[in-house]
């Protein structure tokens, strides 16, 4: 696809991101007195509700997710089904178009008032930005590992039921474990900051927003699609 279609497509990814993350907020992250008495119970009920909603939009309604796309076009390029530049091209116009739907969803949720004074969003900017370099990369590796698997098995199902139990399980998992998803932080941080957390969109983009997306990367590209590519591709023809 061109630059331009895939940036379009990129921020209606984000916006669908931004759906989920903004449920996620909504039912898990309104759960003070769970989080008091029985917080395993509220970080599963933070992981169904929102991000796995959101991943099954960008993948039934056709959009553009970059951290999808860090193992499906790692796979076309061993594949030699694509080009390193095409490549480059994907991913640099889905990041973008990623990040600019991802804040004009920030906006609108703003707009409504529905979070105004929600303690939730102010408290995971600053978690999210108070990580090492070192845990917001590992973070963002085991994160986008799950991510991609479940970008895999999705694909592989023909119903829309099949792709949703395929999305549901490892999304709601890592967003359970406390993980990292580079698009998702690119609402959920800026809506806390937008809020008033006490934390700079410098900071989030210095301390969590460039290590995790770099970890992101790591996980497609190495766990997921060169990975598939020497078990069953071009790239294992010599093994």
């Amino acid at each position: 696809m061109s630059a331009g279609k895939t940036f379009l497509l990129g921020i209606l990814g984000g916006a669908f991101i931004g759906f989920g993350s903004f449920m996620a907020i909504s039912i898990g992250g309104a759960c003070p007195g769970l989080v008091a008495t029985n917080p395993g119970l509220q970080k599963m009920v933070y992981g169904a509700f929102g991000l796995p909603f959101g991943l099954f939009l960008v993948l039934l309604c056709g959009a553009e997710l970059f951290t999808g796309n860090t193992a499906l076009l790692t796979a076309a390029v061993a594949e030699e089904k694509a080009t390193m530049g095409q490549l480059a091209k994907n991913w640099a116009s889905s990041y973008l178009g990623n990040f600019v739907g991802s804040l004009l969803m920030v906006w609108v949720v703003a707009c409504t008032g529905l979070l105004a004074t929600a303690p939730a969003p102010l408290n995971i900017a600053v978690a999210k930005t108070s990580l090492t370099f070192g845990q917001a990369f590992a973070r963002g590796v085991l994160c986008n590992w799950l991510v991609c698997a479940a970008v895999w098995m999705a694909n592989a199902c023909s119903s829309a039921t099949g792709k949703a139990i395929a999305i549901w399980f490892p999304i709601s998992a890592f967003v359970a474990m406390g993980l990292e998803h580079s698009v998702a932080n690119m609402f959920m941080v800026p809506l806390g900051i937008a809020l008033g957390a006490d934390v700079s969109f410098t900071h989030f983009l210095t301390a969590n927003l460039v290590p995790v997306t770099l970890g992101n990367t790591v996980a497609g590209v190495a766990c997921m699609g060169l990975t598939y590519s020497m078990l069953y591709g071009k790239a294992g023809k010599n093994l």
